[in-house]
Order: structure tokens, then sequence, then C-alpha cells
């Protein structure tokens, strides 16, 4: 589970430094996946803190807004610590995804920030705060196993190893094939739904998400391969 969600966060972050200079970029991958390691250990640690995460903070019903009817037909009325967390990580990811998505469109994708020590503080903190969000679940499941949590600090190892070893390639991928960059983003923009949509109880279960993007970059992959393919038609003719 673990190294699945790095796959996630490796795109995230491949996309995040992609605004820094290139100088700063592996400096930036490296100290933004050490820092959320660190985080995602002292979350874990922090069992009571981490389990009241799973009580309610109010409930949907004494809210005004919200319709009786949509309480009852989705069954769930109280939210917790963990759905808010989700309700703002969907929404900080679909956000950042869809500011992205309008600087590529409008030919601002890859500047680096004028300001580039905030630039690089902002990478940073963005890496470690969506990083948490991604891995929240899998630590409330490993409260559960409290007696071997060396073995949940031993993933974390193994999942932020497997990160920092890809990002890098990742990184220079999605820099030299601008359709896979903005099939990432769409990727992204779906996670961040399917976190609010489980912070407001929806249950949607993600190997639907992770079929639709095994898919699409099924196709992509296939079109790169005729792009490629006809580029060097031309040049071979030419010959």
């Amino acid at each position: 589970m673990e190294v699945v969600l790095g796959i996630d966060n490796i795109v995230f972050l491949s996309i995040l430094v992609a605004g820094l200079p290139e100088e700063r970029r592996t400096a930036a991958r490296r100290l933004g996946l050490a820092l959320a390691l660190v985080a995602r250990i002292v979350l874990l640690l922090g069992v009571r803190w981490v389990m009241s995460l799973d009580k309610p903070v109010f409930h949907w019903s004494s809210i005004g807004f919200v319709p009786d009817v949509w309480v009852q037909n989705h069954h769930v009325d109280s939210v917790t610590g963990r759905d808010l967390v989700l309700l703002a990580g969907g929404l900080f990811l679909v956000g950042k995804s869809v500011k992205e998505i309008h600087n590529k469109a409008e030919g601002e994708d890859g500047a680096p920030d004028t300001s580039k020590k905030r630039s690089f503080a902002g990478a940073i903190a963005q890496i470690v705060v969506i990083d948490l969000v991604f891995s929240l679940d899998s630590v409330i499941s490993a409260v559960g196993m409290v007696d071997e949590i060396w073995v949940m600090v031993v993933a974390m190892l193994v999942a932020v190893g497997f990160m920092a070893l890809f990002a890098g390639k990742v990184s220079a991928f999605i820099d030299a094939n601008p359709t896979f960059k903005m099939l990432a983003l769409a990727f992204l923009i779906l996670i961040g739904v399917m976190l609010f949509a489980e912070g407001i109880g929806t249950h949607i279960p993600k190997g639907y998400i992770y079929s639709a993007m095994v898919f699409a970059l099924a196709v992509e992959a296939l079109n790169m391969r005729t792009r490629k393919k006809r580029k060097a038609e031309p040049d071979a003719i030419a010959k």
C-alpha cells in the first residue's frame, strides 16, 4: 500500500518541483521526502492523536444548508478529523492541479518563481502536506497494529526510498513529454475528487481510479510511439 501511494506522490512531487530552478530540484525532492518521512513517523508514533481523528467533530445534520435527505441517503452524519483532512487535501490537490493545467494552457508552464526562497520553501511544505494526506489512511490503519509498529516504519522507509529512487527519472520523463504531464495532472484531479468524496462519506473504490490511469497511460504510450514513428519517416525519406 505504501509503495502504491508512493506512485501518486512521485507524480505530484515531479510537478511541484518543475517550477523550481533546475539546480534546486534535486535538493527539493530529497529534502521534501526526508521531511515527509519524519512527519509520517511522528504521525505514526502519535497513536493517541491519530485515534482521535476517527472521533466525530461535528454532524452534517447540525448544518442548516445540508439537506436531511442527503444525510439519510449516504448513511453518514458525523464528520471526523480524518474526514476534514481528506476534504482539505482533496480541495488542495484539485486546486493545485487545475492551476498547473491553466499555467500550461497559457504558456506559463515550468516558469520558475521570481522568489527562489519562497518557491523552494513552498514546494517543500506542499510535498510534506500532500504526503501526509496521501498516507493518512495507511497510518490510521497501522494504529491497529501498534505492537508491530516497526513494520509500518520499515514500510515507510521502503516507500520513501522508492520515491527517492524514481522521482528524478519520473520528473525528467514528465518534463520531456508535455502530454504525459497533462495526463498526470488530470490523474491528480481524479485523486483529489476521490479524497474529497471520501471526506463527505462517499466511498469510491481506488481500483476504478487506478484502472483508468493505467488504461489512459497505455493509450498515451501508443500515441507517443505513433508520433515518433511519423516523425522518423520523413527523416528516413530525406536520407
